[in-house]
């Protein structure tokens, strides 16, 4: 028998330290600007071409493309190196996951990526980066080559519903995982947040790392407050030091 299936689904708090910032915590940018959401609002970016504008200048001044993989991301592949199967559900946007290591089939992005853009008239994609440069370039709200439409970050925004496929995959490992351990995020969100449950009651072992209580605490068999850069990798060392599961997980093939 091999080793148990775990689910590492991560929120914005798996990646502050590597200095991107968690939009919905306590001293979150949502929470600290109002105006801000607009930007990641579809309705309010699609309408008025100075909210794009904003947006375009705020990804240049943020510089998430030059953010690193921190320890814990590092943990994540390393267990997965190891031998012990993994998959990843990631509510973050960032391609970290996929930086440190892990093979991009096996994370699913719940809310897109922020690596690419894609055209909302006929969904040609292509880098963020070459978008940036055409900003920095003097064109504050770049249009499609292919077609002029209006482009987008390849995120899922307020206002769009998540990928049906993707969440789909989500679902299935999560009901077939043996651990699943919910990392950095307020699990307030859904229909993402749901998946800890799912977990729980398909039997698998739920463990909760997160600075603030969450609604799912309760269900949970281990609950760590301690800091994600150390608390994680420990975590995993244990994990991956586990025997076999009691049997064979459900999910595996997703």
């Amino acid at each position: 028998m091999g080793k148990p299936l775990v689910v590492v689904f991560s929120g914005a708090g798996m990646s502050t330290d590597s200095g991107i910032p968690d939009y919905r915590g306590p001293q979150g940018l949502w929470r600290r600007d109002p105006e801000a959401e607009k930007v990641v609002t579809y309705a309010y970016y699609m309408a008025d071409p100075e909210v794009r504008r904003r947006s375009w200048r705020m990804r240049a001044e943020v510089e998430a493309l030059a953010a690193r993989p921190n320890a814990a991301h590092l943990a994540v592949a390393e267990l997965e190196r190891g031998g012990t199967p993994v998959r990843v559900i990631t509510q973050n946007v960032d391609g970290l996951h996929q930086l440190a290591g892990m093979p991009s089939r096996k994370v699913f992005e719940l809310h897109g990526t922020a690596r690419a853009v894609v055209c909302t008239a006929c969904h040609a994609r292509s880098g963020m980066d070459e978008a940036l440069a055409r900003v920095a370039a003097g064109e504050p709200d770049p249009g499609c080559l292919a077609c002029g439409g209006v482009l987008k970050s390849a995120t899922v925004m307020f206002g769009q519903r998540l990928d049906p496929e993707v969440l789909s995959k989500a679902v299935a490992v999560a009901k077939g995982c043996h651990v699943f351990i919910a990392v950095g995020t307020t699990l307030q969100v859904q229909p993402a947040a749901s998946l800890a449950s799912m977990a729980a009651e398909a039997g698998a072992r739920l463990i909760i790392v997160n600075a603030e209580e969450t609604p799912y605490d309760a269900l949970a068999d281990e609950v760590i407050r301690e800091p994600i850069g150390t608390a994680l990798p420990a975590l995993l060392a244990r994990i991956g030091d586990l025997g076999p599961p009691p049997g064979p997980p459900s999910g595996s093939d997703a």
